[in-house]
């Protein structure tokens, strides 16, 4: 490996960054540095660029993002947020464990965390306020919940970590010595990811629980009223279908992740505008103006990266990262440890899409090395990278909630310390047990 190849690569990613130049400029730029200096036609950056996009798979990404849009303007996303309200009742802390299922439902439909937050805030920090849980206190638990968003499926980061790790084959050694790794797919991702959701969610209700509790956060004073959830539930029966659509859709094979988008759309299409009758041509040129804003965004980041990645695999650096680490240890949890602190800390300056393009051909051969199965690597990898949409500088959830309640980021940040302890020990659970990622998968014959 050329050590000057390292220094011009990343010399130049980084300086840009502290430049502050956006992602997608360092990355280009980086790439090209280092493609002048191995003597390579730059006209190569745009045949890898338009290879990246060339993908049946990639197709899903905006088609979730539209799917989201649309059911937040048809009024599905309200309607799910009125079920999780009607189970709050007079529990402790009951209305912020409705907000973090109310996250982990709109979740299933939305795929992105700050839409998630935003969805699911604009409702449940007014309404926690009301009840007296503090104005701090619900901010900070929405935007610790509202990283649910991208851990459970449909999840846009699943899509991107299946497209930058299907290209990464296992070390033969590796295979020899850990025996075969499953294949990577985003329907794989998409099966694997329900169960860690869960765990993630039942780590920020424990805490929540602990934390309420603490505070005296008693709940309505309403008792729990079986009509008023039949009666949430009744008006919101088509936007809980739109899950089971979706995901029982993929789940028993009916269709890829790519054709469940399609079907997501003209779903929320049809409820929207036939049944609820709150989707009309304005907001159907409103889902399409966000979702060309966010997939532009995203996809020029995925150009960029690609080319960043290829760069790295060709000149065998990943190679070379691998066998650094495992010169230092072989143990898998040490391994673990080192994997979980570094996204948490990429996760509070980076993009969660951008570093998943530029850390999975990076740290992927090292998980194949020490015997870590890619599906499971990707889980914990987008886990980990959840909590930095709620710990500063970047911590978009922050930003978001901030704005709802008007509570300034640093306090925000402050009271959402204990949900990130929560989340952070929860991942480690999904890490040491293998399982919780890949026995769903390996049941439905994946």
């Amino acid at each position: 490996m050329d050590s000057h190849l390292v220094e011009v690569l990343f010399g130049a990613f980084f300086g840009l960054l502290v430049l502050g130049a956006p992602i997608t400029v360092a990355l280009g730029v980086s790439s090209l540095a280092a493609m002048l200096y191995l003597g390579d036609n730059p006209i190569k950056m745009v045949q890898m660029a338009w290879s990246s996009v060339g993908s049946f798979p990639l197709m899903a990404l905006p088609a979730f993002i539209l799917a989201g849009a649309l059911m937040e303007a048809a009024g599905l996303s309200r309607r799910l947020i009125a079920v999780a309200e009607s189970l709050a009742g007079p529990f402790t802390g009951g209305l912020s464990a409705a907000t973090i299922m109310a996250c982990l439902f709109f979740g299933a439909i939305s795929g992105s965390g700050p839409a998630t937050t935003a969805a699911v805030g604009m409702l449940m920090i007014p309404a926690m306020s009301r009840q007296g849980y503090g104005p701090g206190y619900a901010a900070s638990v929405t935007a610790a919940a509202g990283g649910l968003g991208i851990i459970i499926p449909p999840s846009i980061p699943m899509v991107i970590y299946g497209i930058s790790a299907m290209g990464l084959q296992p070390d033969p050694a590796a295979v020899e010595a850990h025996g075969v790794f499953q294949s990577v797919s985003i329907s794989k991702l998409f099966i694997a990811g329900f169960l860690p959701g869960v765990v993630m969610a039942g780590g920020l209700l424990t805490m929540n629980y602990i934390r309420c509790r603490m505070r005296g956060f008693h709940g309505s004073d309403e008792p729990l009223s079986l009509r008023k959830i039949g009666a949430a539930c009744f008006h919101g029966f088509w936007a809980l279908l739109a899950p089971v659509v979706i995901l029982g859709g993929i789940y028993s094979g009916y269709f890829t992740p790519t054709e469940a988008a399609i079907v997501a759309i003209f779903y929320t299409l049809f409820v929207g505008a036939a049944i609820y009758r709150e989707l009309d041509l304005g907001e159907v040129v409103k889902a399409l103006d966000t979702t060309t804003w966010l997939a532009g965004r995203v996809l020029l980041v995925l150009f960029t990266a690609t080319i960043f990645g290829r760069i790295l695999v060709e000149n065998d650096i990943p190679g070379i990262i691998a066998g650094g680490v495992l010169g230092l240890t072989t143990n898998i949890y040490a391994i673990w440890a080192m994997v979980i602190g570094l996204l948490l800390v990429v996760g509070m300056f980076m993009e969660t899409l951008a570093a998943i393009m530029i850390l999975v051909p990076v740290m992927l051969p090292v998980a194949y090395m020490v015997g870590i199965d890619p599906i499971q690597f990707g889980i914990v990898m987008i886990c980990t990278l959840s909590v930095g949409f709620q710990t500063p500088p970047l911590g978009e959830n922050l930003f978001i909630a901030s704005g709802i309640s008007g509570i300034s980021i640093e306090r925000i940040s402050l009271r959402a310390i204990p949900f990130a302890i929560a989340s952070v020990t929860a991942i480690f659970i999904i890490a040491c047990f293998p399982a919780i990622a890949l026995w769903l998968p390996r049941t439905l014959g994946y």
